[in-house]
């Protein structure tokens, strides 16, 4: 399903066609916009029939789209091609039924790919990013990068800038820094980066793929027909795996990146230092200084990684090695992620709500030495015994909140009994100042509170920003 052989001329000849966009929001009303004006004509079905899908509803309507509210199973008669959102699982009646027909299913990643390039504009090649976690934030570094070398760039695709805006839209691109998710990965079959990096895998969304190995493989698209490198971490053996895997043009190089020293073909760090051993002359005897650890903003070890997968994908692209010094200097995270705070009475606190699942959470635990742990939330299926493992010789206390809050109450209790943990039996949103109260109690000058809560937010706040926003006021609080 979804291989697009039989429908190329669909969109070189969309006048007429019948395409059905799957799911309101922010991939499907873009998507029914542009296929409309292309002269296609549109059907939208979406599952919800809410005071906001009903408002989309209207907009798309007036322009002459159908729209199906409350029936996002059946398959519009004489569908000629599907577009879906994302996030719609592969098992939907509606994929069924597309499969029986012979009708091609595409995401919004997918019809980008094959827009581009319309209308005399110039095709930008992709350097695109995957990965459990630290995609959006390497993707912001390369482009980052890519403006320090003076390049016409964007972030894009699951980072919120549409790919449909950015290959359809009056700005005219070099290159693109493009951040694709597994699902919109598992619906782009035709997708072909210059480069592209899985910076790490871990088990996420197995709700969603239905496995590990479903879930690895939908990431592993990613490489599939690179033209020039295929960037892995060294320390993370799937992604090398997914590289040996992958059909790419004859040429395509794999590169890795490591926290330690580099070898051939690789880009790392030596005494501070990040060094590139992958795009020099002479790779086997000489190194190319690229930037210093400082450079890096937090330079906590996770985040010196997505810099080097940053850095290898821009030098991929010709980048010279000033530009992503200058890059890095320039770039500034996002709020939420392993974000400083404030300092109380010798205190650092730390939010990093976007550590919204074990592997994230172990990233940034690993940052700092003496630890007061903020965690909990929705579990979404994970288990915490080896986050605790790890994290428990760094560990001064844990504060507990959220819905699944017991299950790491009991994982630490098996491997790290020792440590104090206050467990808050609450979900209410207030909740958060007590548990920076609680934090301030345990801990002592030196000491970092971190909020990274290795579960999602919904339990208890709209999202992992107004979690973030939360505990930030909190400890404001705090120091007035």
């Amino acid at each position: 399903m979804g291989s697009g052989k039989v429908t190329s001329s669909v969109l070189s000849e969309p006048q007429g066609k019948h395409i059905t966009v799957a799911g309101l929001g922010v991939s499907g009303v873009p998507a029914a916009k542009v296929l409309h004006g292309l002269g296609a004509r549109v059907t939208v079905v979406n599952d919800g029939d809410d005071e906001r899908a009903r408002a989309q509803a209207a907009e798309l309507e007036q322009l002459g789209v159908t729209v199906r509210l409350g029936d996002g199973d059946t398959l519009p008669e004489g569908t000629d091609l599907i577009v879906t959102a994302p996030g719609w699982k592969p098992d939907k009646p509606l994929f069924a039924a597309a499969e029986r027909a012979g009708v091609p299913v595409w995401g919004d990643v997918e019809l980008a790919w094959r827009l581009r390039g319309r209308g005399g504009r110039k095709a930008a090649p992709w350097l695109a990013v995957t990965g459990t976690n630290g995609k959006t934030t390497t993707v912001q570094m390369l482009a980052s990068i890519l403006k320090a070398a003076g390049l016409r760039t964007a972030a894009v695709g699951n980072i919120g800038v549409s790919l449909l805006d950015a290959v359809l839209g009056e700005d005219e691109y070099d290159v693109l820094a493009v951040e694709l998710s597994s699902y919109q990965l598992h619906w782009a079959p035709s997708l072909r980066a210059h480069s592209a990096a899985v910076l790490n895998l871990a088990p996420d969304h197995l709700d969603w793929h239905g496995s590990m190995e479903a879930y690895a493989r939908d990431k592993g698209r990613i490489y599939e027909g690179n033209r020039v490198a295929c960037v892995y971490n060294v320390a993370d053996k799937a992604t090398e795996d997914l590289v040996r895997e992958a059909d790419v043009e004859e040429g395509c190089r794999a590169i890795g990146f490591t926290l330690g020293t580099p070898g051939p073909s690789q880009l790392g760090v030596v005494d501070g230092i990040l060094v590139d051993r992958a795009f020099v002359e002479n790779r086997h005897k000489n190194a190319q200084e690229l930037a210093e650890v400082s450079d890096v903003d937090p330079p906590a070890p996770h985040n010196i990684a997505n810099a080097l997968a940053a850095a290898a994908l821009a030098r991929a692209f010709g980048v010279p090695a000033t530009a992503v010094r200058d890059g890095l200097r320039a770039f500034t995270p996002d709020a939420h992620r392993i974000a400083h705070v404030a300092d109380v009475d010798g205190v650092a606190y730390v939010d990093d709500s976007k550590a919204t699942n074990t592997h994230a959470a172990e990233a940034s635990l690993a940052a700092y030495e003496s630890i007061v742990w903020i965690a909990g939330g929705l579990a979404k299926g994970a288990t915490f015994d080896e986050l605790a493992a790890g994290a428990a010789k760094r560990l001064r206390g844990a504060v507990l909140i959220g819905r699944d809050r017991a299950l790491i109450r009991e994982a630490l209790a098996r491997h790290a009994p020792e440590v104090p943990v206050v467990d808050l039996d609450r979900t209410d949103t207030g909740a958060m100042l007590q548990a920076v109260q609680e934090a301030q109690r345990l801990a002592r000058p030196g000491d970092t509170v971190l909020l990274a809560p290795a579960c999602a937010s919904m339990d208890m706040f709209a999202n992992y920003n107004r979690r973030g926003e939360a505990f930030a006021q909190a400890v404001r609080e705090l120091g007035a």
